[in-house]
C-alpha cells in the first residue's frame, strides 16, 4: 500500500486561498490540534516553488507556539521536495528539487515506504497530481470570512479544471472553521 498525498488549504467562504492571514482570528486550540496531527502523520513535505519560497522565509525563524508541541521544529526538519524548473535557492532543507519527470518522480516517492506526504496549498502542483490520480485527499479548512479577491490563482479551483470529489470527513471547530476532507470520487465502470 502506498502512502497518501494530502493537500491542506485554508479557504474563505468565497473560496479565496491567497495570503490567508485572514484565517488567524479563527485558529484556536482545536485547529492547532488538527494541524499538528496532520503534520505529524506526515514525514515529507511536497511543495511548489511559490509555497516553498514563502515558507523558507517564514519557518526558519518561527517560534514554537504553546499547544503545538514541536510543530515549528517538525516543519523545519522534515524532508522537502520542491517541484520547479526555475528555483535557484534552496536554503530551507533538507530539500530535493524535482525539475523533470514530475509525475514519475512523485509516483516513485509515493510508492516508497513511509508516512503521508503533505502539500500546503492548492496550486498547479496539487491540480496536476489530482489530474493524474496521485492526490489522495484534499482537506479544505473553510473559514467564516468573506475576502472578496478574484485574482487568478487566488481560488481553490483553477479555471477550466474540474474534479469530482466525495466527502470523506467533516469536522467543525468552535471558532467556526469547517474542515472538509475530500477524496477523488470513485466512478462506476
Amino acid at each position: 500500500m502506498s502512502r497518501k498525498i494530502i493537500a491542506v488549504v485554508y479557504a474563505s467562504l468565497d473560496g479565496v486561498i491567497d495570503n490567508p492571514e485572514w484565517s488567524m482570528p479563527y485558529f484556536n486550540e482545536q485547529a492547532g490540534q488538527r494541524a499538528r496531527a496532520t503534520l505529524f502523520a506526515s514525514d515529507t513535505l511536497l511543495l511548489g516553488k511559490g509555497t516553498y519560497e514563502g515558507f523558507a522565509q517564514a519557518w526558519p525563524t518561527m517560534a514554537e507556539q504553546e499547544g503545538l508541541d514541536g510543530f515549528a521544529h517538525r516543519m523545519n526538519t522534515l524532508p522537502k521536495y520542491v517541484v520547479s524548473t526555475t528555483i535557484d535557492k534552496t536554503e530551507w532543507g533538507p530539500v530535493t528539487v524535482i525539475r523533470d519527470d514530475v509525475i514519475k518522480q512523485i509516483t516513485e516517492l509515493k510508492n516508497k515506504p513511509g508516512d503521508n506526504i503533505l502539500i500546503y496549498g492548492v496550486g498547479r502542483l496539487a491540480h496536476t497530481l489530482l489530474e493524474h490520480g496521485l492526490l489522495d485527499e484534499l482537506e479544505i479548512w473553510i473559514h467564516p470570512v468573506l475576502v472578496g479577491i478574484t485574482a487568478p490563482g487566488a481560488q481553490i479551483v483553477r479555471e477550466g479544471s474540474k474534479a469530482l470529489l466525495e466527502l470523506a470527513e467533516a469536522t467543525t471547530f468552535d471558532s467556526g472553521i469547517a474542515v472538509l476532507s475530500y477524496r477523488p470520487a470513485t466512478t462506476a465502470d
